[in-house]
């Protein structure tokens, strides 16, 4: 249970909040923290990325859905936003403050695994607990966009929680004005990469890859 209240808004600076304790993984848009919230000590995940003044106003749209719709089993929750101000004159960073998840990714797991599959009872369990939180966001017409090992994460509990569907796929369609399309290609159906019409089949083809290769620990392209 939470120790400390989630944000209503976006705050201006996370100094005294929160505090960086160590790099737990990287992305494209920066880095993530494993964090810890100073006046009750309890862990977040806090993911840093850079922000220029004029995608502020679309994040907020992005952070808006997040409190809406994270408060799912399946869904790593939302705790907060904090936007730090780079008195430098380079981007702002915008702190973005969400469940920790101390048992790491399915990625992860399975380069632990060393060469040996995952149980298939495992594989089971995780795929139905994927297939629940995409069915939640579904509900509300809400598109993952990046379903892959490193975006399913487990807690010490061995809850299944689906990560960056929110303010990552934001910041693709602003950045991605470098790309035509959004998500990772090795997880993508082929009509996808071909710039066909997204169907939504493509989600059955990321899943069902996602969950192929923890069968066959084909991790190296995770």
């Amino acid at each position: 249970p939470l120790s400390f209240s989630p944000q209503a808004s976006i705050s201006s600076d996370p100094a005294g909040i929160f505090e960086l304790v160590q790099v737990v993984g990287n992305g494209t848009y920066g880095q993530v923290y494993k964090g810890r919230h100073v006046k009750t000590g309890q862990l977040a995940a806090v993911k840093v990325m850079s922000v220029s003044e004029d995608e502020e106003e679309e994040i907020k749209m992005e952070i808006n859905m997040l409190k809406k719709y994270s408060h799912h089993r399946n869904i790593a929750t939302y705790y907060g936003a904090f936007i730090k101000k780079n008195l430098s004159g380079r981007d702002d960073q915008l702190w973005l403050v969400m469940e920790y998840c101390g048992a790491g990714s399915v990625t992860d797991l399975v380069k632990k695994t060393k060469g040996n599959s995952f149980k298939e009872d495992w594989i089971s369990y995780i795929c139905r607990e994927v297939l629940r939180g995409l069915s939640h966001l579904h509900m509300h017409h809400v598109i993952h966009r990046d379903i892959k090992g490193q975006n399913v994460l487990l807690t010490e509990n061995a809850e299944v929680k689906l990560v960056d569907f929110g303010v990552s796929a934001q910041l693709d369609r602003t950045a991605g004005r470098r790309n035509t399309f959004i998500g990772t290609p090795y997880w993508m159906a082929p009509e996808v990469i071909a710039c066909d019409e997204n169907p939504d089949s493509t989600y059955d083809y990321r899943v069902s890859k996602t969950m192929g290769n923890m069968g066959s620990s084909e991790w190296e392209h995770w």
